[in-house]
């Protein structure tokens, strides 16, 4: 997604009022991490001895359902009555328009369209993309929203490298770029200093679904899938396990607690 200079919906942000089988590998089970959080077995810099991640896997879900537990975590998170959460889910079919989308922009093909409140412009959700909707609070050193940007794609970018994938950003534009294509885009909104919105990162998807509009404001041809990079095992699923790891790492929570949700179902790539 496009950055943008205005207030309230620069770059990709609108202000506003795990694998299969559960997360297990030996960097992180359920429960607490213990000793800081750990990444590639190291401990990271930066971490807050009191920070403690909750991660909810929601697993298939409608975007109007997935928008209304975000706002209703959002509530609870201004009112104090829950710690940062960590959303994991895929969604059904949806192309989601973010504040920044032109008004005469067209759409082909018969995907349904849901305007929504964070920042950036068109982009498609659907099976074999992992969203991340990190529900958190944006404390006093972190209250630089481009910084948050900066810090989601960071995650990805790690996530990636773990895969062998070099993964990068391009100067003026929001998201994780894998050479000159790009795999994660990124839209937030903040209430209060409570984030919401997020990142979707394609994994399996199927690219086709983005040819019907220019998603970021983009030419189609432009996005790309990790699996077209990287060889993924059957176990990877939708890469939670790594993007709870990553992000437990790049905003320094000592722990993690899984809640009981259903887990992220893994699609196979289709045939391209």
């Amino acid at each position: 997604m496009h950055g943008d200079p205005r207030p309230g919906t620069h770059d990709g942000v609108a202000s506003g009022g795990a694998a299969k089988g559960g997360l297990t590998s030996g960097a992180m089970t359920r429960g607490a991490m213990t000793n800081g959080a750990m990444t590639n077995g190291t401990r990271t810099s930066g971490t807050d001895a009191g920070k403690t991640l909750t991660v909810e896997r929601w697993g298939r879900t409608t975007y109007a359902d997935a928008h209304a537990r975000q706002e209703e975590l959002v509530r609870r998170r201004i009112a104090g009555e829950v710690g940062d959460t960590l959303v994991l889910t895929e969604h059904e079919p949806v192309i989601t328009l973010g504040r920044k989308t032109p008004r005469d922009a067209e759409y082909a093909g018969s995907i349904p369209l849901v305007e929504v409140e964070r920042g950036g412009e068109a982009t498609y959700h659907g099976p074999g993309q992992l969203v991340g909707y990190p529900i958190v609070l944006l404390e006093d050193q972190r209250r630089d929203l481009h910084r948050y940007l900066r810090d989601l794609e960071e995650v990805v970018i790690r996530v990636l490298a773990e895969l062998g994938v070099t993964g990068g950003r391009k100067p003026g534009l929001t998201g994780v770029w894998i050479g000159e294509r790009k795999v994660c885009s990124l839209g937030v909104a903040v209430r209060r200093w409570v984030a919401w919105h997020g990142f979707a990162l394609n994994v399996t998807t199927d690219l086709d679904a983005f040819r019907g509009f220019k998603p970021c404001g983009l030419d189609a041809q432009v996005m790309t899938r990790v699996a077209d990079h990287a060889g993924l095992a059957a176990s990877a699923g939708l890469l939670e396990e790594p993007v709870v790891r990553e992000f437990a790492a790049v905003f320094g929570y000592a722990a993690v607690r899984f809640d009981a949700r259903p887990e992220v179902r893994s699609d196979t790539p289709p045939e391209r």
